[in-house]
């Protein structure tokens, strides 16, 4: 992925993330963006079956490879804003962070409310890391295509959970319903608590999910069935470095030893394996080679 610019505002989302578990940026995109993509899914939406589970729920619709049924897609996936905020949350726990999910999601008319739940218990190894450190694992944005409001199924959200891992549910009453208008998005955190409301009106609530996840964990939509090569191909070079056809560096994620990139871009060519290291491995290794011994590690 090509450096991402500094963009105005990103950090002070980013303190509202990591203090709060989410926030709400007003007017992120142009509403006739949003009316575009809501228009082109129109079709998707109409014939999709609905869901089955006690986790999904039976009266709502999801589906996932946006990306692939609207090109308006990439307008929401590669937002410069969105993407300098998960560089701020992501950037410092990876080599490079990569797209989790685009799904798409309707609340019918009479749909109960979701079970609480923080999406990053995915990876059980999210709770093996001392809450302290701020590590997170998963970033979500939610963006509405119709205005969600109380009474239609906003998200409620609990301020705080992301500190408060070891409480696996708390008390109604501490969540905050994130009403807001096409146009706006909701961020919130993995280990944020979170849960979809109950859509008490007549009409169906549409939106969509787009998340992003550390470079070296598996998604939750497998991206190269979402997106195989032959699709892939038409996307241009840092969209599909978001939908991890490229190496997680030392090494993770290759194919014959070479970053997929290359084998996307140029799938003629014949080569051996190549390293993909980080800095520090590249300083060990040139230590190892001069016969310098590294400063054991206290603590």
């Amino acid at each position: 992925m090509a450096h991402l610019p500094d963009v105005p505002c990103a950090g002070f989302h980013a303190d509202q993330l990591l203090d709060q578990g989410y926030c709400i940026i007003p007017q992120a995109i142009a509403q006739s963006e949003v009316e575009t993509l809501a228009s082109d899914l129109t079709g998707d939406f109409d014939t999709a079956q609905l869901s089955s589970g006690p986790f999904y729920g039976n009266d709502t619709k999801r589906f996932g490879g946006l990306l692939s049924r609207s090109e308006q897609t990439k307008a929401f996936v590669q937002h410069p804003m969105i993407l300098a905020i998960m560089q701020k949350i992501l950037g410092p726990w990876c080599d490079h962070f990569s797209l989790n999910l685009t799904q798409a999601i309707e609340l019918m008319p009479g749909s109960i409310e979701q079970v609480p739940h923080r999406d990053q218990d995915m990876w059980p190894c999210s709770r093996l890391v001392d809450p302290s450190l701020q590590v997170e694992f998963l970033v979500n944005v939610m963006w509405p295509f119709t205005p969600y409001t109380k009474e239609n199924g906003a998200t409620h959200v609990w301020p705080g959970s992301h500190r408060r891992q070891d409480e696996m549910l708390i008390d109604p009453t501490e969540a905050i319903v994130a009403e807001m208008q096409p146009g706006s998005a909701l961020l919130f955190l993995g280990s944020t608590l979170h849960a979809g409301g109950a859509n008490r009106s007549p009409a169906p609530r549409r939106g969509m999910i787009v998340s992003y996840t550390l470079g070296w964990l598996k998604p939750y939509e497998l991206q190269w069935l979402a997106y195989p090569p032959e699709v892939a191909r038409a996307f241009d070079a840092d969209l599909t470095d978001l939908l991890g056809y490229r190496i997680h560096r030392p090494n993770l994620g290759n194919h014959e030893g070479r970053c997929p990139s290359q084998l996307l871009r140029e799938p003629e060519r014949k080569a051996g394996a190549i390293d993909a290291l980080a800095p520090d491995q590249h300083a060990l290794i040139e230590a190892f080679r001069a016969g310098e011994l590294p400063e054991p590690v206290t603590g």
